[in-house]
């Protein structure tokens, strides 16, 4: 799609920015793969394609301006992209999708059609707009941006498990993964593992939320400020690694019932999980290797493992610790410069070393809580005191209230920096291992 026209507003700028960026992430996979379905719970890649810009349009109009429908059978067809949540998968086949000229064609005439109205909006003049007002057009052009943004880190997990071949590696991130990631992992050996030291957080208050005074933008489950006061507790300073987990998985972890909840073992079984998405062992050699978003390479030790919370919890167990909740995690990062350094923002594809950002760190000394994986905690995702779901959005949050999903915080390389806000609260399901999440252990 091309260029969209120079914006009137800092938010207008940042949507055409949030733009570019899904732009260049559909350009990675080879148009003759665009009818692919990676993960099998969501849609085809094509979906999203439509789906981006007919939210903005259901969004806008009649909201923030006036689009009069030019076709409504595809505002309809791309309007929700929420994974299943009744443990259904999709069925469709490829032919029952409009052609990709079709789709985009429908997405350039919905942006043309937005940006002739955004041009002669008007915004109060804050750079977010009155962020937190219901319905103010700060509010919605942030929904808008964020809501883009967040889809472009959820279709980088779907793009990461397109064959190699199947994608276009841009020009380098500039990331070397170093020599000592090149090493080999063998079967019969495990590389010394320097295991993570724990870090004393002291009893005190955790803030869950924010204000709805704030003026600030937040989704509708960030608001509700809720104080927690978090007994003392240790913590890992750093994420755990694959090193620390390949000890885990050479040990026989996921093959002893005991470490495992009575659904994770059953899910595990089912599907025939021995190891995280993404490792795999070599023939011959049984050398680990990781498949990042363009390669595969040997397994970095000092990455942080990225697995399910299934797995996550399992690991804790073995370790004689457990997932931290959301209030100690929160507790745990007071402090955290709020512009640290650190791999987030689209800035690289893949994870970097747990300790590649000393300055990424929390008054109590816990680093890299900011970037680099999600991370899992034991609270299931629930509403904070006083919610309010959004009146134009109305399933955001309050669809996901049911029992089955974790909060997971900090936030990923392919995670916006907005979105780095202490108060963001992510999501997923237990059993879901495509996340860019791994997760610390804490204990007391």
């Amino acid at each position: 799609m091309n260029r969209d026209p120079a914006p009137h507003h800092p938010l207008v700028q940042r949507l055409i920015d949030a733009r570019h960026i899904t732009d260049t992430l559909f350009s990675t996979v080879k148009p003759e793969y665009l009818y692919e379905r990676p993960i099998r719970e969501r849609h085809r890649i094509v979906f999203y394609i439509g789906h981006l810009e007919a939210f903005d349009r259901n969004l806008f109009d009649e909201r923030l301006c006036s689009l009069p429908a030019f076709d409504a059978a595809l505002d309809t067809l791309f309007a929700f992209g929420i994974d299943p949540v009744d443990g259904g998968l999709p069925t469709d086949v490829p032919a029952d999708w409009p052609s990709l000229e079709s789709v985009r064609a429908y997405g350039q005439q919905a942006r043309e059609q937005i940006d002739r109205q955004l041009a002669a909006l008007h915004v109060d003049g804050q750079p977010q707009g009155n962020g937190a007002q219901t319905g103010s057009a700060g509010q919605l052009l942030n929904v808008a941006i964020e809501h883009r943004l967040m889809h472009a880190e959820t279709l980088a997990y779907m793009l990461h498990q397109l064959p190699l071949a199947q994608k276009i590696a841009p020009p380098g991130d500039g990331q070397d993964p170093g020599s000592r990631y090149r090493q080999s992992v063998r079967a019969d050996r495990v590389s010394d593992v320097d295991h993570a030291p724990m870090v004393t957080v002291p009893a005190g208050c955790a803030v869950l939320g924010m204000a709805r005074e704030s003026g600030r933008f937040g989704w509708d489950n960030e608001f509700g400020e809720l104080h927690v006061d978090v007994p003392a507790f240790e913590i890992d300073r750093y994420m755990v690694t694959n090193g620390a987990y390949l000890e885990f998985v050479m040990a026989g972890g996921y093959r002893q019932r005991g470490w495992w909840k009575d659904k994770d073992w059953v899910w595990k079984e089912s599907v025939q999980i021995a190891q995280p998405a993404g490792w795999s062992q070599r023939e011959g050699d049984g050398e680990w290797l990781l498949r990042t978003m363009f390669d595969e390479i040997p397994l970095p030790l000092d990455w942080p493992v990225y697995v399910s919370h299934a797995e996550a919890s399992a690991y804790a167990r073995w370790a004689g610790k457990a997932l931290p909740t959301e209030a100690q995690w929160q507790r745990a990062a007071h402090g955290t410069p709020h512009a640290a350094s650190g791999n987030f923002d689209f800035r690289h594809w893949d994870p970097q070393a747990v300790d590649a950002h000393p300055d990424n760190v929390s008054a109590f000394g816990v680093e890299g809580q900011f970037g680099n994986g999600w991370e899992w905690t034991s609270t299931l995702f629930d509403a904070l005191p006083g919610f309010e779901a959004f009146p134009f959005y109305l399933g955001y949050s309050a669809n996901f209230f049911d029992g089955q999903h974790y909060v997971l915080k900090g936030g990923s390389a392919r995670t916006a920096q907005c979105m780095l806000r202490p108060e963001f609260r992510n999501w997923f399901q237990p059993h879901y291992q495509y996340v860019y999440a791994g997760f610390r252990c804490v204990r007391g």
